[in-house]
């Protein structure tokens, strides 16, 4: 069993992974953690050094390593699902997770979050909500190819646990 979880910056991927993961017992890799743990790293640090697009190469090495993992819970970055394909791999190796959220709760989210964003830190300034908006909607493209949509304001676990398993459980 292989669950991503994606969806924009701020969605509660990490949370609701973790959450998922225990009530599943499986295990649970956040891959913005997994990175910055084995580069020794900030992403934030990762992209004014190298850029996006060196990130971007080696997340993906990363998301196909995690890919041949069972048994596990994976809360991408918000850009994962963009990039090289990502989103079909996930489709193709487990079933995806779309945790989708209304672009007022996400700002609102993201104005508090301790975590720094390099993708954020280049809308700061004007016109920063409007930003944000088109950039949410530009990766909803992805996004949207998931398995399962689930609502981020309050995603219901119990419900989640039983769409996944009943993916996972052939019925005859």
């Amino acid at each position: 069993m292989r669950i991503y979880l994606v969806g924009y910056m701020g969605s509660g991927k990490s949370t609701l992974g973790l959450a998922l993961a225990e009530a599943l017992g499986i295990c649970w890799v956040d891959l913005d953690d997994e990175f910055e743990s084995r580069y020794k790293i900030t992403i934030s640090d990762f992209f004014a050094k190298y850029g996006e697009i060196v990130f971007r190469d080696i997340e993906h090495k990363l998301l196909t390593e995690i890919s041949y993992r069972t048994d596990i819970v994976v809360s991408t970055g918000g850009g994962a699902p963009c990039y090289h394909d990502n989103m079909k791999l996930m489709n193709e190796t487990g079933v995806t997770v779309y945790l989708s959220a209304a672009p007022e709760l996400l700002i609102s989210r993201l104005e508090i979050s301790a975590r720094k964003r390099p993708v954020l830190q280049q809308m700061k300034g004007e016109n920063f909500s409007k930003k944000l908006i088109h950039h949410l909607e530009s990766r909803e493209l992805f996004y949207t190819q998931a398995t399962f949509t689930t609502d981020a304001v309050n995603p219901d676990i119990s419900e989640l646990k039983s769409l996944i398993l009943n993916y996972y459980t052939p019925i005859f």
